[in-house]
């Protein structure tokens, strides 16, 4: 979509949809969800008991129907009872947005977590395709606008449900009327908050997608910063950094915008409201409707009192009706970047693996890992790139995937890791089989070297560190590094070289222990001395476990056990399953 292009209109369906799903992610702070809703229920309420008592404290003293030593003692309580309402109207409000605050933090932790999995479920070849920038703001930004939709909106909302009509019926036992005009103008609030809402709620997705847009797009230049400065592209991507961020600003003036004019205008209404209640009493008193209309002073302040007060609810809900518009622009955002909210949804990320079969179950005998006639094709291929393969693998084995760039080494490493499901075929692993899989890219994290070994097992002790390391061949760079395996490297590994980088990766597999290595070109960049020291070491490591590695090195296809030749398609040929 165009950045300047609206987001296309919203059914209600979606809205409903959203809506259930952020009900959904507050779900376990049930208890505090309610125990918001009760407080600031009683709150508004409380407003009843403090317009009374204001009311009847003004009348009894402004009437001198009792003597000063009286007036004090009678006044006394009513002033103490005062004080009391307000310091509960003050607790509750406190309690509210504390418990409001609790269910706001248990949404964003839900949605984190969900939006997370889904990441975990597509898997990495899914999240290569993506931006990672873009991405990450669904963790970060989209996160917190879901705070003033819980704190905010849904308070307004469940003030705007049980307020104002306590309100209008204490209104209308003292004076009728004034419920009257009440009752008849409140429906012009929520008609234009709905009207303007519709434009908030556009302008509010626009602003998220701008701000989602920007920070990918800030942080995938920033990873690759050292890239675009050796191809001159410093200043071209500074200056589209800086027309992003204008545009930034120029969507969030136009959500000021529109916030303002909802405002203005709904103050408007409700001021003038409340002047037909004050016009209405004030006629009373002047005797200009007749002698029987003449309210007495308490009911008059009492519901002077109120009038405003029945209205704050709405315009609360209308000035927090453009959180509700950000939080589902952050659901609809979700939705959009993972193609659904249900994290059931999430497609085939993960290759079918096939049960155990009762013999092999029992007996704990035949191979680890099994391929029967396999069709893949990886990524955006436009058609399959294996065609037909079938491989067994025990412990102990090794075999070599060999053949030209392009004649799907990784695509098969891939699909027994179960990142890639086969478009034909079948894969079968033995219960409780652990596969690890090194690639050709490994990532690096910002840290020492001994960090990212960690990774693999976070309670591995130094000698266990050393001992990896060494198979790995990691020693070999590192003890000529200032301080060993506990060196700082840069994300990625910057500071490394790429043969570095795979033996790091390669120990890291190692010390996770898994029962079947795939290792896509582990040898790379590697003299021939250290490559033998390096298969020497991983052939000591792997005495029972099984090793797949996709390579074209001479000196690993003779340390294989067994071979698979891999031939590239034609590119005239029409296959398929």
């Amino acid at each position: 979509m165009h950045p300047d292009a609206a987001p296309a209109a919203e059914s209600p369906e979606s809205r409903r949809r959203r809506t259930a799903w952020l009900a959904e992610l507050a779900a376990p702070a049930r208890r505090s969800r309610r125990a918001a809703a009760i407080a600031v229920s009683v709150a508004g309420w409380l407003l009843i008991a403090q317009a009374w008592l204001i009311a009847w404290l003004l009348a009894t003293a402004f009437t001198r129907e009792h003597r000063p030593d009286e007036l004090a003692s009678l006044l006394a309580p009513a002033l103490a009872a005062l004080a009391a309402v307000l310091l509960a109207r003050l607790l509750l409000a406190a309690w509210s947005q504390a418990a409001a605050g609790a269910v706001a933090d248990v949404a964003k932790r839900g949605l984190r977590q969900r939006v997370y999995r889904q990441l975990m479920a597509r898997g990495p070849l899914w999240l290569r395709q993506r931006s990672s920038g873009e991405l990450g703001e669904l963790l970060l930004a989209h996160g917190e606008s879901l705070d003033g939709y819980f704190t905010g909106f849904l308070q307004a909302r469940t003030e705007v449900a049980t307020v104002p009509l306590a309100l209008l019926v204490a209104v209308a036992c003292v004076q009728p009327v004034v419920a009257l005009i009440l009752l008849l103008t409140a429906p012009l609030i929520p008609l234009f908050m709905m009207l303007v809402g519709w434009g908030a709620e556009a302008a509010g997705r626009q602003q998220l997608q701008a701000l989602a847009r920007m920070g990918g797009h800030f942080a995938d230049r920033l990873k690759g910063l050292s890239l675009l400065r050796l191809y001159g592209r410093g200043e071209a991507e500074l200056t589209g950094i800086e027309q992003a961020a204008e545009g930034v600003r120029e969507r969030s003036l136009k959500v000021l915008r529109v916030a303002f004019l909802s405002s203005t205008v709904l103050e408007f209404f409700a001021s003038v409201s409340v002047a037909m209640v004050a016009l209405y009493l004030g006629l009373g008193y002047l005797g200009m409707l007749g002698p029987r209309v003449a309210p007495s002073l308490f009911a008059g302040l009492f519901c002077l009192l109120l009038a405003p007060e029945f209205y704050a609810p709405l315009r609360r809900l209308a000035a927090h009706y453009h959180d509700r518009a950000n939080a589902l622009a952050a659901v609809a955002e979700v939705e959009r970047l993972l193609a659904g909210l249900d994290a059931n949804a999430v497609g085939p990320a993960q290759a079918p693996i096939e049960p155990a079969r009762p013999a092999e179950v029992a007996e704990q005998r035949g191979p680890l890992l099994e391929a029967q006639a396999l069709w893949l094709r990886p990524g955006l291929a436009p058609r399959e790139v294996v065609c037909g393969l079938s491989l067994r693998i025990e412990g102990g084995g090794r075999l070599a995937l060999l053949g030209p760039s392009g004649s799907g080494k990784s695509t098969v490493l891939e699909a027994l890791a179960g990142w890639l499901p086969p478009t034909q075929g079948r894969i079968w692993r033995r219960p409780g089989l652990r596969v690890g899989y090194a690639g050709q890219r490994p990532y690096l994290f910002h840290g020492s070297i001994a960090d990212n070994l960690r990774l693999a097992a976070p309670q591995a002790s130094e000698q266990r560190l050393r001992a990896v390391a060494e198979a790995a061949q990691v020693m070999r760079f590192a003890a000529r590094l200032p301080q060993g395996l506990d060196t700082v490297i840069g994300e990625r590994g910057f500071g490394l070289s790429g043969g570095e980088a795979r033996r790091i990766a390669l120990a890291r597999l190692l010390l996770r222990e898994p029962d079947v290595l795939l290792l896509d070109e582990p040898t790379a960049f590697l003299d021939p001395d250290t490559e033998a020291d390096l298969l020497d070491s991983l052939g000591s490591f792997a005495r029972e476990r099984a090793v797949i590695v996709a390579t074209h090195s001479e000196a690993v296809r003779r340390w294989a056990d067994a071979s698979v030749v891999l031939a590239p398609l034609p590119a005239t040929d029409e296959v398929g399953p």
